[in-house]
């Protein structure tokens, strides 16, 4: 039996892992907040009191969270307290650049790192059906691919170390627009008295049809924004885009104003709603009722 370490047991991390145990694997959680590693041990899964206890054993080594900073103040612990030779997966959504080190990094340690966010959402992850794109080794990519497969529905290789984040980089410009051109539509067609419902049933069956539009069409239209993924968090990874894309010389314009808008939504705070708020947003600039 695989022994895993799982670091980061919240929105994302906790169904993930939760997952791996009813896979099989033997599943040691560790989380900041006590109350979500006791989740994962009343699905069947093992209790660390902290970082280097979940993986001094362990034979992959995985986590969840949430920015750049928090993931190179954890793999240092893990660098320290686990075996060499332990195969490192990060599905958090990080920098490409500090992927790249953190990368390199390990492997001076003796250590197998991939970089391998994810895309789904709250859903996605509950449903074991998850976009993974990784960065790293072939080698190392196949031998992960056994926990790829408990946790997402789509698992590919994009390139070495950073190409994961990358990928999930372009992911996150992409979820951005799509959801802010969803709510202006939306507040656009209250505004003419349509059925709302109705038009998002036509809307969905024509080009305009989109994931985000079938997952945050109807909580828009509800002004349900019960947080899958936090305005904040989104905020943090339009960060990564912009200043990936400067770094490359591209010129992102539409991505740059849905950034700013997403940090307007934070400042406002409101970075605790999900990421679909974007609409109260549009609702307040269009001065009618969120």
């Amino acid at each position: 039996m695989t022994t895993v370490a799982f670091i980061g047991l919240g929105i994302m991390g906790g169904p993930m892992a939760a997952n791996l145990v009813a896979a099989g694997f033997d599943v040691i959680g560790y989380n900041r907040t006590p109350a979500k590693t006791e989740r994962l041990v009343e699905r069947g899964g093992r209790g660390a009191d902290g970082v280097a206890e979940a993986v001094r054993d362990a034979d992959v080594v995985a986590t969840m969270l949430p920015d750049s900073p928090d993931v190179r103040a954890v793999l240092t612990e893990v660098f320290a307290h686990a075996r060499p030779g332990t195969l490192v997966i990060d599905f958090s959504t990080i920098r490409p650049d500090v992927a790249a080190e953190l990368a390199a990094e390990g492997a001076e340690r003796g250590f197998r790192v991939l970089d391998a966010p994810v895309s789904g959402g709250e859903q996605g992850a509950i449903d074991g059906t998850l976009s993974i794109a990784v960065g790293g080794a072939d080698r190392d990519f196949a031998d992960a691919v056994p926990v790829f497969e408990v946790v997402g529905a789509t698992m590919v290789h994009v390139g070495p170390s950073g190409a994961g984040q990358t990928v999930k980089a372009a992911n996150q410009l992409i979820v951005a627009g799509n959801l802010q051109l969803l709510a202006e539509a939306i507040v656009f067609l209250e505004a003419h008295g349509v059925d709302t419902n109705a038009a998002l049933q036509v809307l969905r069956a024509g080009m305009a049809g989109s994931v985000v539009l079938e997952r945050k069409g109807s909580s828009m239209v509800a002004r349900d924004f019960e947080p899958g993924f936090r305005v904040e968090l989104h905020d943090k990874d339009m960060g990564i885009v912009t200043g990936a894309a400067r770094e490359a010389g591209v010129v992102i314009p539409l991505g740059a104003a849905v950034a700013q808008l997403l940090a307007a939504l934070k400042a406002q705070g409101d970075g605790g709603l999900d990421h679909s708020a974007l609409y109260a947003l549009v609702s307040r600039l269009s001065g009618r009722d969120a």
